[in-house]
């Protein structure tokens, strides 16, 4: 049976199974779904140059997916989108571009959570070439890389912080998670905040299973009328 297939680009699989949790409330929509470890990436990706080289290792491994109908790039900064787009006419959704859509969609300025420093430039880049700077509260790292991410009090604790910030110092009124594989602490970040917390591997997830069920695709068959 055809599969939804998301990639973690980097090659940790304690994030993988962490992506897999996020996404099993969706998969009581009746289609598979597959969560893959990138061999290839680095432990975790913390940069554009991290980002830019996972890039053709994931196009293959997705070319070998032989039983997939859609893809899920997990990582927020959506590196390979569009290449993976050129590369198949099947659904294709990236964590950042997806969550963003979904928070637009739940509050009026979205804040991210960000991981480190040097990722708020990348995701800058991004709101910009989406057209959405205006709706841009902030973007505020927590300071920890994707390995302490696994170490759940100091996580949350440092989220819960942030969060705040977002929402009293910058004004959002709905928070996106910045990295792949934080959906355990989703829920309490809401109840802390009082806010809609946007899972990105969960909104893309939601995204690509509608796009697979309504068979839309960026790469439309041109008919030829006699």
């Amino acid at each position: 049976m055809s599969a939804l297939i998301i990639i973690n680009p980097n090659s940790s699989s304690i994030v993988t199974n962490c992506i897999d949790q996020a996404v099993d409330p969706l998969r009581s929509f009746g289609i598979p779904i597959r969560c893959l470890t990138l061999a290839e990436g680095p432990p975790g990706i913390e940069s554009q140059r991290q980002a830019d080289q996972t890039i053709n290792p994931m196009l293959a491994l997705a070319a070998a997916q032989k039983d997939a109908a859609g893809f899920v790039i997990a990582c927020f900064g959506d590196p390979g989108l569009h290449a993976l787009r050129d590369q198949t006419a099947l659904p294709v959704v990236g964590i950042q571009e997806a969550s963003v859509m979904t928070a637009l969609g739940l509050g009026h300025r979205f804040g991210v959570i960000a991981i480190l420093p040097n990722s708020v430039p990348r995701h800058l880049r991004a709101f910009g070439g989406m057209g959405v700077l205006g709706r841009l509260a902030g973007d505020r790292p927590l300071g920890l890389g994707v390995a302490d991410l696994t170490d759940g009090t100091k996580s949350l604790d440092a989220m819960i912080a942030t969060g705040k910030r977002l929402r009293d110092e910058d004004g959002a009124d709905v928070l996106i998670m910045g990295c792949a594989g934080m959906a355990r602490y989703r829920e309490p970040l809401q109840e802390a905040t009082g806010l809609p917390v946007v899972e990105p591997t969960q909104a893309a997830a939601s995204i690509a299973l509608g796009q697979m069920r309504l068979r839309l695709s960026h790469k439309l068959q041109r008919v030829d009328h006699a």
